[in-house]
């Protein structure tokens, strides 16, 4: 693993609080040539009666090329719900490939939507067989929890335990009619992708290219703890990534498993204290831990971060870094599209108009300066397309653009263009 780090400001002036922004980059080796280890795929498919007709269809064919792209030792398992819990295809090693085929085909839609019990059920076969390996759990759901656990906080601690416990969570969410904010409240617990698939096409490309890329993993367990050097409040992930503050006051954020060639981009915002002493001073430590996929080993790899006191007139000349600068912006970009997803929800189609559109305000006052002027223009496109079509389509608009907040700003360095639900 390569980790870089930008900071904004690499000055600040001499006993006075002031905060920074660090951007931080790390990439993943590419794949490994050969054999690989053998992976572990948990299904927990949704087959309520909202499920019947070509959404289920959908679904079976995506999960029947699943289970060809699968070796025979990988561990495979599936379980269906709707109003309870069932196991299809108790986890282990796929050494009967047309046997599991045949109980996918078989698979029926009826009752009402119990996805806690899927969830458990789910993740119990998954820790049963996977070994330090890890497990992949795959959620697909087409409605809202209606029984059993419904509470999106708790449904997400589900996800979150079962991730401290090897078991990553990612949920798709499929239709226009299910809870967009509980599917990344439950991919946001399990490290996991939050994905949206309008109709049936586009589940199973997004169930293929998930697949692809969770069969490159190349490392899995991936933390990142920030220990600020003196005691400070106001530090802050963008994007809204989940963390824990520890009683130290490190910060830790789980960042779940990387794939082969994949660059993250993190982004912190950061207050330091005023420092009475000139000169190079570290106002925090980075600590990354991860574990190697291929021979299990953990690795933990530390960057400090420090900065230059200078004297106030000096100060107050400097010049924020444009790389990070437009990292910013590209984020706040990100965090527009949530925001306008829950004015959708409110029934507010005018503010998330709005919203929209001044977030691609934003990124075009930007395309004279940024370093990704054509990833900017890319964005602001988008941001405006979306702002037209929430007025004729705002239940697709929603799901879709708070899909794409929590893929770039979970997944920031992936493209996911060809993923998302259109």
């Amino acid at each position: 693993m390569h980790i870089t780090a930008h900071l904004d400001l690499t000055v600040v002036p001499f006993d006075q609080d002031d905060e920074v922004t660090l951007m931080l980059e790390i990439a993943a080796p590419p794949p490994a040539i050969g054999d690989r280890p053998p992976a572990t795929v948990q299904v927990v498919l949704d087959r309520s009666g909202s499920m019947g007709g070509a959404r289920l269809a959908g679904a079976q064919r995506a999960l029947l090329g699943l289970v060809d792209r699968l070796d025979p030792a990988d561990n495979f398992g599936l379980v269906s719900f709707s109003n309870s819990a069932r196991v299809e295809l108790p986890a282990g090693p796929l050494a009967h490939k047309a046997a599991a085929k045949r109980t996918i085909e078989a698979l029926r839609p009826m009752g009402s939507t119990d996805l806690s019990s899927g969830l458990l059920r789910g993740i119990q076969e998954a820790r049963r067989v996977a070994d330090e390996r890890s497990a992949t759990l795959l959620l697909i759901s087409d409605g809202h929890a209606n029984e059993g656990i419904v509470n999106h906080e708790l449904l997400a601690d589900i996800a979150r335990d079962a991730h401290q416990h090897g078991v990553t969570t990612t949920a798709l969410g499929y239709g226009l009619d299910y809870d967009e904010r509980l599917i990344a409240a439950i991919a946001d617990g399990g490290a996991g992708s939050s994905l949206h698939a309008t109709e049936a096409d586009t589940a199973v490309q997004l169930i293929a290219s998930e697949v692809g890329v969770l069969l490159s993993k190349v490392v899995q367990a991936a933390s990142l703890t920030i220990t600020p050097r003196t005691a400070v409040s106001g530090l802050r992930l963008y994007g809204d990534l989940p963390c824990t503050q520890r009683a130290d006051g490190a910060v830790v954020t789980e960042l779940g498993d990387f794939y082969g060639g994949e660059t993250r981009k993190l982004l912190i915002r950061m207050p330091v204290a005023g420092m009475a002493v000139l000169g190079l001073a570290t106002v925090a430590e980075l600590e990354f831990t991860y574990v190697e996929s291929r021979t299990l080993t953990t690795y933990t790899v530390t960057v400090p971060v420090s900065v230059n006191v200078v004297p106030g007139d000096q100060a107050a000349g400097r010049i924020p870094n444009p790389v990070v600068r437009a990292e910013q912006l590209f984020h706040d970009a990100q965090e527009a599209k949530r925001r306008a997803s829950d004015a959708l929800l409110r029934g507010d189609v005018n503010a998330a108009e709005a919203i929209l559109n001044a977030a691609g305000d934003a990124l075009e006052r930007s395309l004279a300066w940024a370093p990704n002027a054509d990833e900017f223009l890319a964005e602001m496109e988008k941001l405006r397309r979306h702002a037209l079509e929430a007025r004729h389509d705002a239940a697709r608009i929603s799901k879709q653009v708070r899909s794409e907040w929590h893929m770039r700003t979970r997944k920031r360095g992936r493209s996911y263009d060809d993923r998302e639900g259109g």
